[in-house]
């Protein structure tokens, strides 16, 4: 059982990410906070194994300063970062102060679970826009809005490396979708997925040769 802090000013947010969480299997939340002095306190009582904390909330210790915090004196608790803004130098400095994950608010609900699990496991996630919304109607069968932006790379001829270069991801990540997406779409291989989403018109010819030209930075 994964236990988890959450801390964000914003009630809807914390409210969503809670929602989230409690729907999946093996994790519970623990604590809540409205501030980075609130989820100190609680992070002593509550003992969770991961902290959800937004980058950036009000009062002297705001998302950055407690994730520092947390690093020095509860070193065992992985910090996920959590924020609205997701330009790199953002995204880097979120790295440098102590978060072992970065998610964008942007994030589709159904990801979250797997991108706490993820962040304990040691492997980095981040789940950035992307390159647009993908409306609901027009997702596959089953495909997160994730799986279906990894899929649209996957049938533009990208590697698992480049994939994870520019969505900001391991590669373990992408494999972990990759797998995901093999199952959903009853396909054994990348090739196969890749004319699955060039058959169902998920991604066409011209996106695909300006996604293969885009550099990384440009998915952020």
């Amino acid at each position: 059982m994964i236990r988890v802090l959450i801390a964000d000013d914003h009630q809807l947010t914390l409210a969503a990410v809670k929602s989230a969480l409690e729907q999946a299997d093996g994790i519970k939340v623990v604590a809540e906070a409205s501030s980075g002095r609130m989820a100190l306190g609680a992070i002593g009582r509550a003992n969770p194994d991961v902290a959800v904390i937004d980058m950036h909330m009000p009062g002297a210790i705001d998302g950055l300063t407690c994730a520092e915090r947390i690093r020095r004196r509860y070193p065992q608790v992985r910090v996920v970062m959590i924020s609205g803004f997701t330009d790199e130098s953002a995204i880097r400095m979120a790295f440098r102060r102590g978060a072992h994950a970065f998610m964008s608010k942007a994030v589709d609900p159904r990801d979250i679970p797997s991108a706490l699990r993820q962040a304990v496991a040691g492997t980095v996630f981040h789940a950035p826009p992307g390159d647009g919304p993908v409306e609901a109607e027009d997702l596959p069968d089953g495909l997160s809005e994730r799986e279906a932006t990894v899929l649209k790379a996957v049938a533009a001829g990208l590697s698992n490396g480049a994939i994870a270069k520019r969505l900001w991801v391991s590669e373990h990540t992408v494999k972990f979708h990759m797998t995901n997406i093999f199952r959903k779409l009853g396909v054994s291989n990348r090739t196969e997925a890749a004319k699955w989403a060039h058959g169902h018109g998920l991604v066409e010819d011209v996106e695909a040769e300006a996604l293969r030209a885009m550099p990384a930075a440009a998915l952020v």
